[in-house]
């Protein structure tokens, strides 16, 4: 059986959303305040996570900045009054999986937790096949979800390392913004923004300036690689 957190502050929200996700069969647990919430996601495992952005204690973006830092795996689903795009990629930036914005339709809702659960899964049975990834002096502990080169270890954001694993997995093939965008921040994102770019550029500036390297390589108008 699924297990979902909602933390939204909005009770008639909370109420109606978990009154839907029953009804699906998953076991739901409710929380309405920040710092109640960072509490449990502390001490409780949950396969997703809604995470309103505006909460009484704690904002959403900082409770998913700090889970991130011991959890890269769970799947969350961040909710907004906002649909601007500055307020998303500031929302993926921080960790969240995917995005939704009120007010939105509860089977939206339902389709895009389940999807994220699928996607969590079946990155787990990757993971699990190989936990560590070399390319040259690169190294990727995929367990610890720790970089490192030339035995320096780098420090990367949840996304960043994300985009950084695709590259490799990919083993020098071409990998395109569109698949990056869709494997990553999911479908419903616009695929037509710079956000990859913007990406692309801090990876470089972490992975390959550093120590004098251009590995991260650039095909106009197809995509890029990691060129090892």
């Amino acid at each position: 059986m699924k297990k979902i957190l909602i933390i939204e502050d909005d009770p008639e929200l909370n109420r109606n959303i978990k009154e839907a996700l029953l009804a699906e069969n998953m076991q739901v647990e409710t929380v309405y305040d920040g710092l109640l919430a960072e509490r449990i996601l502390n001490k409780s495992h949950f396969d997703c996570i809604l995470l309103d952005i505006n909460l009484p204690g704690k904002s959403g973006f900082d409770l998913a900045k700090d889970f991130r830092t011991h959890n890269m795996a769970t799947p969350i689903l961040m909710i907004s009054a906002f649909s601007e795009l500055e307020d998303k990629v500031h929302g993926y930036e921080m960790g969240a999986d995917d995005y939704i914005t009120k007010p939105f339709y509860i089977r939206e809702l339902i389709l895009k937790i389940n999807s994220l659960i699928k996607r969590s899964q079946n990155n787990a049975v990757d993971r699990q096949e190989n936990e560590l990834i070399i390319a040259g002096d690169l190294q990727v502990n995929t367990r610890l979800k720790k970089v490192s080169r030339q035995e320096t270890e780098i420090s990367l954001t949840p996304r960043e390392y994300q985009i950084l694993l695709k590259l490799l997995e990919s083993k020098g093939e071409i990998v395109s913004k569109q698949r990056l965008v869709q494997e990553i921040w999911g479908k419903s994102f616009d695929a037509n923004t710079n956000t990859i770019e913007v990406y692309i550029n801090f990876l470089r500036k972490k992975i390959d300036r550093p120590f004098d390297k251009e590995s991260i390589k650039t095909k106009i108008g197809y995509g890029y690689y990691f060129e090892d």
